[in-house]
């Protein structure tokens, strides 16, 4: 079940999405679909909810959204260019028009000096234009994977929906 913060984030990308006509795509690593999930659990999503992919290991990343594995190889899969990658994927392999993809280290494990656990990637692709971004987030698993979907929602929110 989504909490309500995440809910009401939902409902207004969803009413930017209806608004201009799009269909999102996600493309997601470490939140294992909880963004499609959170976004799928609104009624009339199939208004607006494209497709999800969720792309955990390295080769699904390769396979589902042509994430080039000498990116994955030469970046680690979190990074910079493997979430740009993502977004650009789910919307080259769907019928979206907007994308968030998001790669990063949730824990309690997997974290390194360079990228440390609540290291998270986000892309978006959002009227042709990419962007990224990273943030940090603190606690545990649920926590940073909790604060990687509302911030995706967030961000998502914001791009759809400049000026306001």
């Amino acid at each position: 079940m989504t909490d309500a913060t995440t809910s009401q984030l939902c409902a207004q990308v969803a009413q930017a999405l209806l608004a201009r006509g799009w269909k999102l795509a996600t493309a997601e690593s470490c939140t294992g679909g909880m963004i499609a999930a959170a976004c799928t659990d609104l009624a009339g999503s199939s208004n607006w909810f494209e497709r999800g992919f969720v792309t955990y290991s390295n080769e699904a990343k390769v396979d589902s959204l042509g994430v080039d594995a000498g990116l994955i190889a030469q970046h680690g899969a979190v990074s910079e260019v493997v979430a740009r990658a993502m977004a650009f994927g789910a919307i080259r392999h769907s019928l979206a028009q907007a994308s968030v993809a998001v790669t990063g280290v949730a824990g309690p494990s997997g974290g390194s000096a360079e990228k440390p656990v609540g290291t998270v990637w986000f892309g978006f692709q959002v009227d042709g234009r990419l962007t990224s971004e990273r943030r940090h987030f603190d606690g545990d698993r649920a926590a940073v994977r909790t604060a990687t979907v509302q911030h995706a929602l967030r961000r998502l929110l914001e791009l759809l929906t400049p000026g306001e």
